[in-house]
């Protein structure tokens, strides 16, 4: 996560250390001098998302058609250029890292109440300064490289450390990324993303060599320059007398410098007369107050000694902590065949969240876009919550007594402090015979068993009774029922206008290019809507979670956002909705969308009844409610508005999209 204005000081104090660079010139040379190792850049690519994101529309849940198309273009410029890419992704917050990461999501919740502030007293997005990236942007990230080809690695601890070490015993001719850390690490060189241009293939190399000629430094002095500056595990707070003390003697003081500036040249003063040794280190922490952990410094340093490399602070014969549980003794799931495939499968990100669970019983989701003034809708955490505990007990064994082990959970939702994990107990769902194992969900073979998974995964939503009908449809259709269903039985408060806008959007979706998603105009942007649209995302990685413990029912591709969701889509849809059109405008006047409009919304309107859950009509008009009461506004939408009416389940249904790709829309 880096070192807090270093990046900003370099540019500012130190322009030298950073030097424009072509990377098809710096390809080329490895070529020459390095026939053996094709040129290769490793990606960290969570520090890579937010400028991977370039759609105009960021608020309304994700303009996920326009965000492929735009991956698939920067890979064909390193395509092109004959470079090969390895992209990295965070796959664990390790124990280490846990209160920074804490520190940075109730942070992140002060920024999106802002944002719906902004929305709601504007009707629009608002500008770029504001932005954070879409909900689950991230995960999605990571299937979307993949399925364009790329070699894409989920860690097992910290991805800055994984990243610099891959690049060092890879020959890389650099890592690409926007965090201060790879200043640090003494690896291959560091690319930032931020100044990039793709077209060209022109961005900046930041020099460590140069670094420490400007600060009077080693490279061996940079791991404790930058643990004394405060990092992830070294907590700012507790440095603020050693930096008083630096900054006294210090005789680089200039008053035109802001304080960082002036502490960082401070740190770097008192650093560079200090001898690169353990002992040296013992006396810091003896004069640094840093509270009951007297081993922050050792570990903060620890952290950023590479595999074969040797490091004068720490000593050669002290094996390297490792805060995650990558051994089956010491995890929850004692099952060595089972680990090590979840294992294998994380490593390739192939699964989602299973190996956290079976490993450390721990499970984390990071802040999404919801309101927390809106009380009629939970937080996506909440709303899953009852998902993800069937799923827990279809990944764990119980105990003897029949005690399941509970499962930790970090969920970002309005009243949660975060102060420590919330302790869930798994659920078993509801399947006749009981839950298949997960050796037979996993590794079984047959027509039987593919049935137990794709029944078990619809247990988990409470769906398992509507199998026959969901096998009937086409796979990203099938999953976006059980989602929407799922959704519409948990959330009250959901009405028959969601529901169609949500019907419309999968529909009219289909024959969609991301040129024409990307030319969607909208005249106002609802905040309800867009807190909605973040909830069904984070829902499709619920799926994700889902199918992953059940042994892949479906395939991963079936459950991405861009096969069922548009942003900027939904917002037209729900607005129209909510104002009364009607069916013609809702499916674009394409009258072969009619019947399957009805056929869909016929079969979660039958579910749901079937589950004691009455679907009501509740339009908002212009963003606030109109009335709550049951009612037609469109002789259009006659029948399917009535949410007693549930018209029988029609056999085109069985061929919908499977057969006949729709037109454009």
């Amino acid at each position: 996560m880096g070192i807090k204005g270093l990046q900003g000081f370099v540019a500012r104090i130190c322009p030298d250390v950073c030097r424009t660079v072509d990377l098809r010139e710096l390809a080329e040379n490895h070529r020459i001098h390095h026939p053996d190792f094709p040129p290769a850049i490793v990606v960290d690519a969570m520090s890579c998302v937010r400028y991977w994101y370039t759609p105009e529309s960021w608020v309304c849940g994700g303009q996920w058609q326009e965000y492929l198309a735009n991956l698939e273009d920067f890979i064909k410029a390193f395509t092109a250029a004959g470079i090969q890419l390895v992209f990295y992704f965070d796959g664990v917050v390790e124990e280490k890292k846990r209160d920074e990461w804490i520190k940075r999501r109730l942070q992140n919740n002060k920024e999106i109440a802002r944002i719906f502030q902004f929305i709601k007293t504007h009707r629009k997005q608002p500008g770029r300064g504001m932005f954070v990236v879409p909900s689950a942007l991230p995960t999605f990230t990571r299937f979307a490289l993949k399925s364009l080809g790329q070699k894409t690695v989920c860690t097992l601890q910290e991805a800055d450390f994984e990243v610099a070490a891959y690049g060092l015993q890879h020959n890389c001719i650099g890592i690409l990324g926007q965090d201060s850390d790879y200043l640090i690490y003494n690896t291959c060189p560091y690319f930032s993303i931020e100044k990039l241009r793709v077209d060209r293939l022109v961005t900046e190399m930041y020099s460590r060599e140069d670094l420490c000629r400007a600060l009077g430094l080693s490279l061996t002095h940079l791991p404790l320059f930058a643990c004394l500056l405060g990092n992830d595990i070294v907590p700012e707070s507790l440095l603020e007398g050693f930096w008083h003390k630096c900054l006294v003697t210090s005789p680089h003081k200039n008053n035109r410098y802001d304080r960082r500036t002036n502490i960082l040249l401070a740190v770097a003063n008192y650093i560079s007369k200090i001898p690169c040794s353990n002992s040296s280190l013992k006396h810091l922490e003896e004069i640094l107050p840093l509270g009951s952990d007297k081993t922050l410094l050792y570990r903060g340093l620890e952290s950023y000694v590479l595999p074969g490399q040797q490091s004068p602070w720490v000593p050669p014969n002290v094996k390297k902590c490792q805060m995650f549980s990558l051994q089956p003794e010491t995890a929850v799931c004692q099952d060595k065949e089972i680990f090590q495939l979840a294992k294998e499968q994380h490593i390739r990100s192939e699964n989602y969240a299973i190996f956290n669970i079976l490993s450390n019983g721990e499970i984390e989701c990071s802040n999404s876009l919801e309101d927390e003034c809106d009380t009629e809708i939970p937080g996506q955490a909440l709303i899953y919550r009852p998902a993800r505990q069937h799923i827990y007990s279809v990944l764990l064994e119980p105990a003897k007594g029949g005690a399941y082990p509970l499962v930790k959970e970090w969920f970002v939702y309005f009243g949660n402090s975060l102060q420590q994990p919330e302790l869930i107990q798994p659920v078993q769902p509801s399947i006749p015979g009981g839950t298949p194992n997960l050796k037979t969900l996993w590794f079984a073979k047959g027509p039987y068993v593919e049935k137990q998974r794709y029944s078990t995964f619809l247990a988990c939503f409470h769906l398992q009774d509507e199998m026959e009908e969901l096998q009937a449809l086409e796979a990203p259709v099938a999953a976006f029922c059980c989602l929407l269903t799922y959704l519409m039985m948990q959330v009250s408060s959901l009405s028959l206008e969601d529901l169609n806008a949500f019907v419309a959007v999968v529909l009219c979706l289909k024959g969609k290019s991301a040129a024409q998603l990307a030319a969607l105009q909208l005249a106002q942007v609802d905040s309800r809507a867009v807190h909605l649209g973040s909830v069904f995302v984070r829902g499709l990685t619920t799926l994700l979670m889902a199918n992953s413990a059940c042994g892949l029912p479906f395939r991963m591709d079936d459950l991405m956002p861009w096969e069922v969701f548009d942003g900027k889509l939904f917002q037209e849809k729900y607005q129209q909705s909510h104002r009364g059109c009607s069916l013609e405008e809702l499916l674009e006047g394409n009258e072969s969308l009619y019947t399957p409009f009805q056929n869909l919304k016929s079969f979660i309107c039958k579910a749901c009844m079937a589950k004691r859950r009455t679907i009501q009509s509740r339009p908002r008009g212009n963003g606030f409610i109109t009335g709550t009461q049951r009612r037609e506004f469109n002789p259009r939408f006659q029948q399917t508005h009535r949410s007693s009416f549930v018209p029988p389940y029609h056999s085109q249904m069985r061929g919908f999209l499977r057969r006949n790709p729709q037109p454009q829309g």
